[in-house]
């Protein structure tokens, strides 16, 4: 296993000639997004340039999203994000050869407008972070240079995850059923289906949680 900093100094330090692609993988809740967040603004502090693409950016829209059900986790597991676009959009312009334009989103998610015609250029020494649960599906697994899984275990991730989403979800009682019923029970099938702890190439240390949950 790898501590946050080690994990810092490894992607500080690895120069592959162009920009670097690391997929954040965890269960839901596990502390991906600020994991994300946290190694951008460090790397940046450290001279490296870093970006953080948003997976909010990366849904499908709310009709392909929700046609299994709101409370689907098959629904979710298949039909949450584009990794269609995710692949295209951004991780093959990034890879050997491509041109380094990306499209940093192609989905608003508080108004489900399908966004088309932004992008930007990634510097030939970037790290480009995304972190969003099933980043090793199929398509994507070898499109990363590295793959971190945050080693939370799934009754602390869903505590973490019910906690943040309480408000968004209708209360703790429906976040926790949301959770149950939708998001970690899709995390399970990715977890049987995919073995995403086994495949990433580096285990990072789970942190304490300043919450206490």
């Amino acid at each position: 296993m790898s501590s946050r900093d080690e994990l810092l100094a490894h992607l500080r330090d690895l120069d592959l000639g162009r920009p670097v692609r690391v997929g954040i993988d965890g269960y839901c809740g596990a502390g991906k997004t600020t994991l994300a967040r946290w190694l951008v603004a460090e790397l940046g502090r450290a001279g490296r340039p870093a970006l953080h693409v948003d997976s909010d950016g990366f849904h499908h829209v709310r009709e392909r999203r929700y046609r299994q059900g709101r409370d689907s986790a098959r629904g979710y597991y298949d039909d949450a994000y584009d990794l269609e676009a995710l692949a295209e959009r951004v991780l093959r312009p990034l890879g050997p050869g491509g041109d380094r334009t990306i499209a940093p989103a192609v989905h608003d998610l508080a108004t489900d407008e399908v966004l088309t015609g932004r992008t930007v250029v990634v510097p030939e020494d970037a790290v480009v972070v995304f972190a969003a649960t099933f980043v090793q599906r199929g398509p994507l697994r070898d499109l990363w240079e590295e793959v971190v899984w945050v080693d939370t275990d799934e009754p602390t991730a869903t505590a973490r995850g019910i906690t943040r989403d309480a408000e968004a979800l209708g209360g703790p009682e429906a976040a926790a059923a949301a959770y149950d019923a939708r998001y970690q029970a899709a995390c399970r099938t990715y977890v049987a289906e995919e073995r995403p702890r086994e495949r990433a190439s580096i285990i990072l240390d789970p942190e304490p949680d300043p919450s206490g949950t």
